[in-house]
């Protein structure tokens, strides 16, 4: 039963650790070629840290279910959370990366976080958080263009990519609960 709590493993658990070491090296490589990556030891170290969490989190949801489509639903959910912090701390999704309105983003965050734990990872459970996680990204679009805290078409947009990602990831969770 896929969505018992057991251990089924992930064959792609190597691949995946070693793609993320693979991007954390990258600009170690990039700043012996060029002036423009200037990365300095709380970078490598942040980047690490993220990196680690995703890694450690998409493993927690591989051991959930062996159903490729809960292991997508997982991937889309924690690439999107990963995607949403780099970009807050690379450079700001509101403004720049020191706007205090990106701090929004974090209650994002907390939906989809704490919302997996109230369902205990289960796939039907999972697709509900994604839609609520999806609503949150939007509801927090919304207070960026009507407080003119943001460039609106930018905001939408950016807005709307991430309220797809979500959205995917909801699909993917309501798939794997079929």
């Amino acid at each position: 039963m896929a969505e018992d709590f057991r251990s089924v493993g992930n064959r792609w658990s190597l691949a995946i650790w070693t793609g993320a070491a693979a991007l954390l090296a990258v600009p170690a490589v990039a700043m012996r070629f060029t002036q423009e990556v200037n990365w300095t030891a709380r970078d490598f170290i942040t980047f690490g840290c993220m990196l680690a969490a995703a890694c450690g989190a998409y493993e927690l949801f591989a051991r959930r279910s062996a159903s490729l489509a809960y292991r997508a639903g997982a991937a889309a959910a924690v690439g999107t959370a990963f995607f949403l912090v780099w970009a807050n701390l690379a450079v700001g999704v509101i403004g720049d990366e020191r706007n205090p309105a990106n701090l929004m983003y974090v209650g994002v965050l907390l939906v989809a976080i704490i919302g997996a734990i109230v369902v205990r990872f289960r796939a039907q459970g999972m697709a509900r958080v994604m839609v609520a996680t999806a609503v949150a990204q939007a509801v927090v679009g919304a207070i960026a263009i009507f407080g003119r805290l943001d460039v609106p078409v930018m905001m939408l947009a950016i807005t709307t990519m991430y309220v797809v990602l979500w959205m995917g990831a909801s699909v993917l969770f309501g798939k794997a609960a079929r």
